[in-house]
C-alpha cells in the first residue's frame, strides 16, 4: 500500500481536514465551510456567487453544498439572496459576521498550508500540484467516459429511467 496513490491522497485529505476543523472549532466552523467562506469572499467581486459555482468548484453535489449551506445560513455566515432577473437564483452572500471571520480563516490557512509544505521545495510544489490535477482530470474523464451519450441531461435521463 505504500505505492498506492489513492491511499496517500485519502490519508492526506483526512488529515488536512481533521487539522483544519480543530484549528477552526473556536470559530464554531468546519475547515469546509471555511474554505467556501473562502471562496464567496474571493469571487463575490467578480459578481454573484451561486450553489452551482461551489458544486463545480469543490467538486461536490448538489446535496452535499445544499446541506453545507443551509448550516452555514443558520449559523449566520451566509445570506441566499434572490437575483433580481431570474427569482429562481439565490446568490450567496456573505455576512458581517463572515467578513469580520475571514481574516482568521485565511490565517488558519495559511499557517496549514506551512506547516503542510515544510521541507518541500517549490519545484515540488509545482511538480505535486500538477500531478494532482492530472489525476483529477484522470479520474473526471474516465467518469464522463463510463456515463452514456444519450444527449439527455441529467434530470431528462432522471425522468426516462
Amino acid at each position: 500500500m505504500e505505492h498506492d496513490c489513492g491511499f496517500w491522497v485519502s490519508k492526506l485529505s483526512h488529515r488536512v481536514k481533521k487539522r483544519m476543523n480543530a484549528a477552526l472549532a473556536n470559530l464554531g466552523i468546519t475547515g469546509v465551510q471555511s474554505r467556501i467562506l473562502h471562496f464567496i469572499l474571493d469571487h463575490r467581486s467578480c459578481g454573484p456567487v451561486f450553489q452551482r459555482d461551489l458544486e463545480v468548484a469543490f467538486g461536490m453535489s448538489r446535496s452535499t453544498a445544499t446541506g453545507t449551506l443551509n448550516l452555514m445560513e443558520k449559523s449566520g455566515l451566509i445570506r441566499r439572496e434572490s437575483v433580481p432577473d431570474d427569482a429562481r437564483l439565490k446568490s450567496l452572500v456573505p455576512t458581517e459576521k463572515a467578513v469580520l471571520m475571514d481574516a482568521q480563516v485565511r490565517a488558519f490557512i495559511r499557517e496549514i498550508e506551512l506547516v503542510m509544505m515544510d521541507g518541500i521545495s517549490e519545484e515540488q510544489r509545482r511538480i505535486f500540484l500538477e500531478t494532482a490535477v492530472r489525476m483529477y482530470d484522470n479520474l473526471d474523464d474516465q467518469q464522463k467516459a463510463s456515463k452514456p451519450d444519450t444527449g439527455l441531461n441529467e434530470k431528462e435521463r432522471r425522468e426516462r429511467a
